[in-house]
């Protein structure tokens, strides 16, 4: 794989923007030999009118739909968020509900598979909420006021077996052994 096909790679993934450092620490590369890729990403995806776009703010760099495909991409969402949630959205606001906060590597680890798209679309519905852990470097999720007040329940601990599944020894053991 080329370098090019390796940013695009962490790029798409990602569930924020990256930096240089970010990006030239994940494929130990200088971050001018990065900077020079990403360029000709952009130039890649310009040129053949793609679909997608390297959006770049002067400090980090994310993959975003083409803004001439604004309008149908518009679209689709309202119709996504307005929908019923799939059977996968329910499974990881469920585990999102009973061991958040909880970061994406443990949510897919306990669900077996990747899960950017469905914490997407959770948070996109107001659903969940995310926040950064500076110390560890990662994401956590809880669910929002929003869906412990759609439920009708005045706090997260009302829910069904909260205290035994929060605390589960079971699930926290098999997220330890995974970690190893």
């Amino acid at each position: 794989m080329t370098i090019k096909s390796q940013l695009e790679s962490l790029l798409f993934v990602a569930v924020k923007p990256l930096t240089l450092k970010d990006l030239a620490r994940a494929l130990d590369i200088s971050p001018a030999v990065v900077a020079a890729q990403l360029e000709e990403l952009e130039k890649d995806y310009q040129n053949r009118e793609a679909g997608i776009s390297l959006i770049n703010n002067g400090k980090s760099y994310q993959l975003t739909t083409s803004a001439a495909n604004a309008q149908v991409v518009e679209t689709f969402l309202k119709s996504e968020v307005s929908g019923e949630l799939s059977q996968p959205s329910l499974e990881t606001l469920t585990i999102i509900a009973y061991r958040g906060p909880i970061s994406k590597v443990e949510i897919e680890r306990i669900r077996g598979i990747n899960c950017s798209l469905i914490i997407r679309n959770l948070l996109l519905r107001g659903l969940i909420e995310e926040e950064f852990d500076k110390k560890k470097d990662l994401n956590y999720y809880r669910v929002s006021l929003d869906f412990i007040r759609f439920l009708g329940l005045s706090k997260l601990e009302d829910l069904p077996d909260y205290n035994s599944l929060n605390s589960s020894d079971i699930i926290s053991r098999y997220l330890e052994e995974k970690e190893d």
